[in-house]
């Protein structure tokens, strides 16, 4: 019998992710803290709760993916949380990106009930998740994994088993270093062209598919260079990222001279109202500084 399945946090990311639960034929219980956000799946099959732990009651695999470290904790620690409806021998798969350490600590709290958890945070934006091709970096038991797969399968192109508890996020902060900078490194050369008479467009031509290139700047450039500063992941969010980052680079005592400079130049555009914007809007500190756009 195909196990149930649980979809907690419907946001920019967990709405095309569950979406596509429902696609591959998982039955699928939802809940969002926001209960309008339930109503488009429950019209596509889906059926809502009324909390985190009525929804985990239901099912045998608990998925969460909301937008911090104390909103995870809520959600599954909490009152109310799944922790109080999971079963033993169930699953708990947390999509978010979050704390290592407090991710390690959940997991021990769960395994005193004998209930199972994976750390399985994603990359590839809102696109990746309505496509269905995000890149999933799982941490946990192997054996939890091979039961999990199918279901990261409906979600994800690109799934690897990373190691134990707590492994996932910490790989998940290794992808927020690399993308930030190097969404720095586009707006740089991005400016560098502007400056120099070249046509931007053109100039990603050229560039794009060489040794220079990557998602970042096949995907954000173009927006870049069009003025769109539509989210496929804000900075606001891409903050709460790079603090987790920083804090246990802190830990570590790992020195990361480009992601707190990132983080900075993103300080100044939250402090302009910019933080619902997409994290390529970095380009805007560095266009502040220089004294003209590009594009």
């Amino acid at each position: 019998m195909a196990e149930q399945i649980g979809f907690i946090g419907l946001g920019i990311m967990g709405q095309g992710m569950a979406r596509n639960l429902l696609r591959a034929g998982f039955d699928l219980v939802v809940w969002n803290r926001t209960r309008s956000k339930m109503d488009a799946l429950v019209s596509e099959g889906a059926s809502a709760a009324g909390s985190p732990a009525e929804l985990a009651r239901a099912c045998d695999i608990v998925i969460t993916c909301v937008s911090d470290t104390p909103d995870v904790e809520a959600v599954v620690l909490g009152e109310n949380g799944a922790i109080h409806g999971l079963r033993e021998g169930s699953l708990l798969i947390d999509m978010s990106t979050i704390s290592p350490k407090v991710t390690r600590e959940i997991a021990a709290r769960l395994a005193e009930r004998g209930v199972y958890m994976l750390d399985a945070p994603v990359s590839g934006g809102s696109e990746g998740a309505a496509r269905g091709t995000l890149s999933i970096m799982v941490g946990g038991e192997a054996d939890q994994v091979s039961r999990a797969m199918p279901v990261l399968e409906a979600m994800g192109k690109t799934i690897t088993h990373v190691g134990g508890h707590g492994a996932g996020q910490t790989v998940k902060l290794v992808n927020q270093i690399l993308v930030v900078v190097n969404m720095l490194a586009v707006g740089e050369g991005l400016l560098f062209a502007q400056a120099g008479g070249l046509d931007l467009q053109k100039t990603l031509d050229a560039v794009t598919q060489g040794a220079a290139g990557s998602w970042m700047l096949s995907n954000r450039g173009p927006q870049v260079i069009a003025r769109d500063w539509r989210p496929g992941f804000t900075i606001d969010l891409q903050q709460k990222d790079l603090r987790l980052v920083l804090e246990a680079a802190d830990e570590n005592g790992v020195p990361l001279l480009g992601t707190a400079l990132v983080f900075q130049l993103y300080r100044t555009l939250q402090q302009a109202g910019l933080g619902s914007e997409g994290n390529h809007a970095l380009v805007k500190a560095l266009e502040r500084l220089a004294g003209f756009t590009a594009g």
